[in-house]
Parts: C-alpha cells; sequence; structure tokens
C-alpha cells in the first residue's frame, strides 16, 4: 500500500512539473506575434511549436479532469488567457458573398523548382508535368509562384512557355537569381491572364537579398485594379542534413545532438531578418494606390511576429473563409501552415482551396478574391 502511495505521489508530482512548464511555454508562446525577434530569440522558435506545446497542454487538461484535480482549472485558465490567438491556427471561417464584384482566381505555389534536383531525371520530369496538369485543373486567373525555375532555350526542361500557354497568361512578371552555366533562373514570377498596367520589386535590404524576393503587379479586370504581391521571404534552407534529423532513428541519437543545435541556430537566424522583410513589404502596401492581395511562402507561422505585421492591416484569406489548421507545408518538419493569401479590407474572399497532393515541400493554395461594393 505504501509502495502504490510513493508511485501515485511520483506520478503527481511529475504531472506537475509537466504542466508549470507547458503552461511557462504556452503563456511565452503567445508573445511571439507581438515582440521581434531580436528583442526576445526564444520567443519565435516557442511561436513556430505553439500547436505542439498546446497539444501537450490540451493532454494535461484531459488528465487533470479525470483526476478531478483543480489544476484542470489552472490549465483551463492559461488556455483562455490566449483567447483569439488560438483561431489564428484553428480557424472557424466561412466564405464572403460575392455581389456582383470583379472576381479573380488567384493561386500561390512554392514548387521547389519543379523538382529540378530530383536524382532520377524522369522523376523530375513526371513531378513537372503533374504540376502543370494540376495547374490546368485549377485554371486560377493568377498564380504566384516561389522557388520557380526557368531555363533559357534550347531545354527539355521547360517551364515558363508551358506555363503561359497552360494558364492562357497575357502577361507576366519574375525575378531571378542567374547561373550563366546551363542558362537557368531561379526565382520567383507571376503570370496573369489579364492585363498588367504596372509592374515593379519591392527591395529587400542588401543583407538579406538571397534569393528570397517580393515583386508586385496591378492587374486590370473590367474597370477594377487590384496590386498583387508575390512573396518569397527569408528561407531556413535546410539541407539533408537537417531533414535527416527527423527521422526516427535520429531522433534519440547523442551523435545528432550538435546537429540539431546547428538547426535551430539556423532557424532562429531567419526570424528578424523575415521580420524586416515584412516591415518592408507593409510599408509598400500601405502606399498602394490600389487594393492589394499578397500571396506567397511566409516561412512563417500565424503565431509570429512577421504574420503579425500583415494581419494587422489586412485579411488572411483562410481564416476568413476556411474550417481548421489548413496545413501548407509538405514536408518533414510539422511547422502547419505557412503560405498564406492576404487581402485588403475592401476586397472579400471565398472558395479557398489546398492542394491535397504534395507535388512539392509546399501544397498549392487558391481562392477566389473579389471587389466589395463601394459602402
Amino acid at each position: 500500500m505504501v509502495k502504490w502511495l510513493k508511485q501515485i505521489f511520483r506520478l503527481r508530482t511529475i504531472l506537475v512539473i509537466c504542466t508549470i512548464t507547458g503552461l511557462l511555454l504556452l503563456l511565452l508562446s503567445y508573445f511571439a506575434p507581438f515582440v521581434h525577434p531580436k528583442t526576445a530569440s526564444f520567443l519565435p522558435l516557442l511561436g513556430l511549436g505553439y500547436w505542439v506545446i498546446l497539444i501537450g497542454v490540451l493532454v494535461l487538461l484531459v488528465i487533470w479532469t479525470i483526476m478531478k484535480s483543480r489544476w484542470a482549472l489552472v490549465v483551463l485558465l492559461f488556455l483562455l488567457l490566449g483567447g483569439k490567438l488560438h483561431f489564428r491556427t484553428f480557424t472557424f471561417g466561412s466564405d464572403e458573398v460575392n455581389e456582383n464584384g470583379t472576381e479573380l482566381r488567384i493561386m500561390s505555389y512554392n514548387v521547389r523548382l519543379f523538382d529540378l534536383y530530383n536524382a532520377n531525371p524522369e522523376e523530375s520530369i513526371g513531378t513537372k508535368d503533374k504540376i502543370f496538369k494540376y495547374l490546368k485543373e485549377r485554371n486560377p486567373d493568377v498564380v504566384c509562384f516561389q522557388e520557380f525555375y526557368h531555363q533559357d532555350a534550347p531545354t527539355k526542361f521547360t517551364t515558363r512557355d508551358t506555363l503561359k500557354s497552360i494558364l492562357g497568361s497575357v502577361d507576366f512578371h519574375e525575378r531571378y537569381a542567374h547561373k550563366l552555366a546551363g542558362r537557368q533562373n531561379f526565382g520567383i514570377a507571376l503570370f496573369s491572364k489579364y492585363p498588367i498596367i504596372e509592374k515593379g520589386n519591392v527591395a529587400f535590404p542588401v543583407a538579406h537579398s538571397n534569393f528570397n524576393y517580393c515583386i508586385y503587379t496591378d492587374i486590370v479586370k473590367n474597370k477594377d485594379t487590384i496590386r498583387v504581391y508575390n512573396v518569397h521571404l527569408q528561407s531556413i534552407r535546410l539541407q539533408k542534413d537537417d531533414y535527416a534529423l527527423f527521422d526516427e532513428k535520429n531522433i534519440a541519437s547523442p551523435e545528432e545532438s550538435s546537429n540539431l543545435v546547428k538547426l535551430i541556430q539556423k532557424i532562429n537566424q531567419a526570424f528578424p531578418v523575415r521580420a524586416e522583410q515584412a516591415s518592408v513589404i507593409m510599408e509598400h502596401i500601405r502606399n498602394s494606390p490600389y487594393k492589394a492581395v499578397v500571396c506567397g511562402d511566409f516561412n512563417d507561422t500565424p503565431l509570429s511576429y512577421c504574420y503579425n505585421q500583415f494581419n494587422q492591416i489586412l485579411v488572411d484569406a483562410y481564416r476568413n473563409t476556411s474550417k481548421g489548421i489548413g496545413t501548407t507545408y509538405a514536408g518533414r518538419i510539422p511547422v502547419g501552415r505557412i503560405d498564406y493569401i492576404f487581402h485588403s479590407l475592401k476586397l472579400g474572399s471565398k472558395d479557398f482551396v489546398i492542394q491535397q497532393e504534395a507535388l512539392s515541400d509546399h501544397y498549392a493554395i487558391d481562392c477566389t478574391i473579389f471587389v466589395k461594393p463601394e459602402e
């Protein structure tokens, strides 16, 4: 009997320690969207791992509830302190109604260079063709590509001209880093079925301009002009060794501990860069003469400082129209939703779709954006 009591006491002590730790981490994660990453470098990591922390806390809530302990009320209180922040990740939106306003079907897709570096050339071509097929099926009016690849003719790996034909695009805008050997171009691109009357780049600080870009186009349909931004914010640039850390056989491997530290450092270095890039883009949007749509790979979660800058004056189309978590990253790291379509308050959104088949390490996202009637 005494032995059982000791075991129960030990288990309760472990639960209390786990609960205090979990609640502290959850509370700190609530500050991640509001504190610049340079101010507290550990907060962005907690924002990144928010949903993992939340699941752990919810499990503890269930356990304490079953045990009929007052700790259940404490856990519930900390969950309530998160307020609306929880609904950035778990959404309960619904489609808006378009009252005869101009519509554009807009897609954002990080295509990971159309699988260019696949060791099997046939698989690489096959993946590219599947992406083309998906684009043809979805038939968007505007497509924003990140990690786009184009090779100058002659080449068997055609992308730009083929896409112009498939999408029926009348105009496009692109920005590349050029590799003279092989006439290769790496960057971002935007294709539109409707005329582009103005196009340009949003310049990031020189120190940050390493293959991450933002371009914009002013697209005219009917009598309406909408400015569409295609954004690819600072990447973590994960390598093969980084992904290997998430293999089950390596998770508890002592020799991988130093690599894990390096990975965390790499992730942490990207947060303040993205924060500065987001600030530059938001300043450009504030000075835009037109209603704006921002599409792209932000490489950050809804509980991040970067996301919060856009969320302050724009509408997250997924949260506005959909229900659920909405995972857009198809890689091994469980980060959830890092690809977004935001729009101005004077625009509406509906019919948000996330691609089901993983043909890249990101799923394509698309939705209908429309112009709201003037009040």
